[in-house]
């Protein structure tokens, strides 16, 4: 026996080291992945974007949410709001080309978010229903400082893209070359202090407004006015 065998023999028993039976962890494993639905929490509705919704205006989560038909009303979506908070029309807008196409004619934009930012609107890949999460990916389009920089942060996300549980995102995502950096982030930026009050705002953004695009609504609108 080496002198390496010997003592990685003397540190196995002092760990009293024991033999893991591969099969038994894979029959475990197998066991729980067959009933995910006893380990599942309920979802808060029945539909996803529902459910995804609900979650978000949680007192926890803390974020705000809208529905709108088409990408093309983001605009109008982000003029609302502004005008409801009294902000003034002046958007850091993030560089992802489905926002850069839209007419954002009412407004001053810049791509580059300032550290005192108040308004900053991005683009999520993915949201998660169970949560009220929103899936981030870093790229040349989609950097990360608007996530943690302004006051206001009003995010775009898909409804085709609202996954039900956080999981779903590893599976929808698996085999695709992962990306530099990967935020999840669910509500409102909040720390809690030792007597367990909540102070939003403290390492991010104040106020999240999430506006879900969900052409089924326009389809359905669109069938009941014909």
């Amino acid at each position: 026996m080496s002198t390496r065998e010997a003592i990685l023999d003397a540190v196995r028993g002092a760990l009293g080291h024991k033999t893991v039976d591969g099969a038994a962890l894979r029959r475990d494993a197998d066991a729980l992945l067959a009933d995910l639905p006893a380990i599942r929490p309920d979802l808060l509705a029945d539909g996803l974007v529902e459910a995804f919704i609900a979650r978000l205006v949680t007192p926890k989560v803390a974020a705000t949410a809208e529905r709108i038909g088409d990408a093309r009303e983001l605009p109008a979506a982000v003029a609302r709001y502004v005008e409801a908070r009294g902000l003034p029309a002046a958007i850091a807008l993030q560089p992802a080309a489905v926002l850069q196409a839209l007419n954002w004619s009412g407004f001053e934009v810049h791509n580059r978010v300032a550290p005192d930012e108040t308004l900053a609107v991005g683009f999520a890949r993915w949201g998660i229903a169970e949560t009220g999460s929103l899936v981030f990916h870093s790229d040349a389009e989609t950097p990360i400082l608007a996530n943690f920089l302004p006051l206001h942060h009003l995010v775009m996300v898909r409804a085709s893209t609202v996954l039900a549980y956080l999981d779903d995102y590893a599976t929808a995502t698996a085999g695709q070359r992962p990306p530099r950096n990967v935020n999840i982030i669910t509500g409102a930026s909040g720390t809690t202090d030792i007597e367990g009050s909540l102070v939003l705002g403290a390492h991010g953004p104040r106020y999240l407004h999430v506006v879900i695009v969900d052409e089924r609504s326009r389809m359905g609108k669109a069938q009941m006015s014909a």
